[in-house]
């Protein structure tokens, strides 16, 4: 009995160790997968999208501006919720930074949405996921602060507080 429990261990440790080498050598062939998105510091990608009036919009139309974009959804908990901050903000900050709500299901009804929660900032439909993809966004909500050059100063991935957004607009 004690010579099957030794042989046992013995080919448990083998076999844990071959798989442990496996698992290294394929990792070292694979890529580092970027679990965060794009990176602060980094310059901001343009895009256009349409407006809910369907006028066309472009990031780049607000170069020499601060810019809060932030990326929501319909069905989302948390994004429902900073609704009503975003919108506080919006109302503060007037002309002196320029928010982009980038909303990431507009199959749905956004209109009836942003009337319901009596929101008249500026919201994008990101209908073919341009923006999605260049920001690679990977959970929502996500908000990027950018700064009067175009370049990322600060992200948030979660519901942004009013006091955040405060915060990251005045540092920049």
């Amino acid at each position: 009995m004690f010579k099957k429990m030794i042989a046992a261990a013995v080919l448990f440790v083998l076999v844990t160790t071959v798989l442990v080498q496996a698992v290294e050598k394929d990792e070292e062939k694979t890529e580092p997968v970027n679990q965060t998105g794009l990176g602060i510091g980094l310059k901001a990608p343009d895009f256009e999208l349409e407006n809910l009036q369907g006028e066309t919009v472009k990031l780049s139309d607000y170069e020499g501006k601060k810019v809060m974009l932030n990326f929501w959804a319909t069905w989302c908990p948390p994004c429902k919720a900073e609704m009503p901050d975003i919108q506080k903000f919006y109302t503060e900050k007037g002309d002196e930074v320029a928010i982009l709500a980038v909303n990431i299901d507009p199959q749905y009804d956004v209109a009836g949405f942003a009337k319901e929660m009596r929101i008249n900032f500026p919201i994008l439909l990101d209908e073919e996921e341009k923006a999605v993809k260049a920001y690679q966004i990977l959970t929502i909500p996500t908000t990027f602060f950018i700064d009067e050059k175009g370049i990322i100063r600060n992200k948030y991935l979660s519901a942004v507080p009013l006091e955040i957004m405060r915060q990251y607009i005045d540092e920049m």
